[in-house]
Order: structure tokens, then sequence, then C-alpha cells
């Protein structure tokens, strides 16, 4: 009698404990802290070209700031509590993507001819929601080419856009694009005057292709207008002579260019050796018919 009351009290005990187990497991998923996410938007314009938004989703996980791939990320136009939906973009590997303003003329500004934008994401099984605001006024570059006294000058005169008034006291960076790295040109500090603009002295000795050089005027990081970039393409550079020996004979070139002592030599070195052994095979069978 004992043993059959044995075998099932051990079963419910077992079953009990099995769906404690499992009810405790399902709590902890559900109740399990998700972590943070972080967004970094920054705006960029070019004139007469594209604006559009560099942002960067990160997390803090055990004190460390790793990137987030992969998730997906909405973009908001802001207006006296009004949202509208601009478009949606997703991160890549490094947790960065861009998003381009396709038409900044229907974009709305409040009265203070401020832009409100806010970035959202919407949160997922391992990441929390989160969202960040950015606010910008638009401001626009324009540049100017000229020639006084045999000297080069690039002149840039910066205003706000919606006012078309001058913006002084600003710093603009006068560079040549390069292909790694642009090349900074005139003062290490080019602020704008009471009019807005700059000049700036462009030396003749740069290299370009053609002579022609590729010139960014640049308001860069502003907190009130962000980044705007002019590009001038200015014929005040040195022509590059291309001093290249791929169509010469060299030791580097390819073997369908081989130098011609390359070629001659060791072929006749060759031919010699195989004469001397031909000579010998000759006169041993010379030797063995005697």
């Amino acid at each position: 009698m004992r043993n059959m009351l044995k075998y099932p009290f051990a079963f419910l005990v077992f079953t009990t404990i099995f769906i404690t187990a499992s009810g405790l497991h399902s709590i902890y998923a559900q109740t399990a802290e998700k972590n943070a996410v972080r967004l970094k938007i920054d705006y960029t314009k070019i004139m007469d070209s594209v604006s559009f938004f560099n942002i960067k989703a990160f997390s803090r996980v055990n004190r460390e700031n790793i990137d987030v791939p992969n998730i997906d990320l909405t973009i908001f136009n802001e207006l006296d509590n009004e949202k509208i939906k601009l478009g949606t973009t997703k991160t890549d590997m490094h947790g960065e993507c861009k998003f381009v303003l396709k038409d900044f003329s229907t974009i709305k500004s409040d009265t203070t001819s401020t832009y409100h934008f806010v970035v959202t994401f919407k949160g997922s099984d391992a990441y929390k929601k989160a969202s960040k605001s950015i606010s910008f006024k638009d401001a626009s570059i324009k540049t100017k080419l000229k020639t006084k006294d045999s000297i080069n000058y690039i002149s840039a005169t910066l205003k706000e856009t919606e006012k078309d008034s001058v913006l002084s006291d600003q710093l603009l960076n006068v560079q040549v694009q390069r292909l790694f790295k642009s090349l900074k040109i005139g003062k290490e500090f080019n602020m704008t005057d009471e009019n807005g603009s700059i000049t700036v002295a462009v030396n003749n000795d740069i290299p370009g292709i053609d002579g022609n050089l590729i010139i960014e005027v640049v308001l860069s990081d502003s907190d009130e207008y962000g980044t705007v970039k002019a590009l001038a393409h200015a014929p005040f550079g040195t022509p590059i002579i291309e001093d290249t020996t791929f169509d010469d004979r060299t030791m580097w070139s390819p073997r369908n260019k081989t130098p011609l002592f390359l070629l001659l030599f060791p072929n006749l070195i060759i031919i010699g050796i195989w004469g001397i052994i031909i000579y010998l095979f000759v006169n041993l069978f010379k030797i063995s018919k005697s």
C-alpha cells in the first residue's frame, strides 16, 4: 500500500517543481531589464545639392558603449505638437545610418523659422524605446571667386535663409578637397565680418587635375544651424603632371613589358648551355661508333 502511494506523490512533487520553475522563468523573462538606446543626430546641408541627417545608435552595456545595429528608426517633422512622418531608416552593422531630406521646401518651421525634428525607436526585445530631437535654422553660403594683382581669392557670405539676413561672428573653414582629408587653407580662424563675409587667398601651387580645385567653405557643427557646406570649382591650382612608368619597360612593369635585357641575356645563356650539352652528346655518339 505504501509503494502504491509513493509513486503518485513523487509525480505530484515533480510536476509542482516543474510548473513553479516555468513560472519563475516566465516572470524573469518578462521583468528582465532592457538596455537603453542612445541616439546621436548630426544635420548637414550641402549647398545646391542635398540635406541629410547622420544618425548614430549606441547603448551603454557593462560600462562600455556598443553599437546598436539593424534597428528601425522613424523620422518626424514636429510643429505645434503635431508630428509629420518623413520616413524611416535602418542602422547598419556599426549602428549608423543616413536619412536624406528629399524635399526641404515641404518641411515646416515654427514662427521663429526653426525646424524641429524627432527620431524615434519603438523598442525591441533587447532595447527600450528611445527618441531624440534636433532643432536648427536654415542657413546658406554663397561663394565667389576672383583674382586681384595675380593673387587668387575665394569669398563667401553666410546668411540665414528665411530672413535673408547676414550672420556675423561665425567661424567658416576653407579647405581644398583631397583624396583622404581636406587641406585647410587661409587663416586658422576665419570669422565672418559685419556683412557675414570672409575672403581667403588661395595659393597657386596646390596641385589639381588640369589645374582645377574643389574648394569647400564649411560652417561646421553650429548649435543653431548644423553643418552647412558650399563647394566651389576653381581653376586656381597647378596642373598635375603625370609621372608614370607604366608603359615603360621596367623591373616592376607587367610581364608583357619586361625589359629587353632580361629577355635577351637569360635566353642567350640557356641557348649556350643547351648548345654545349648537344655538342657533348654528338661527340659521345661519334666516340661510341668509332
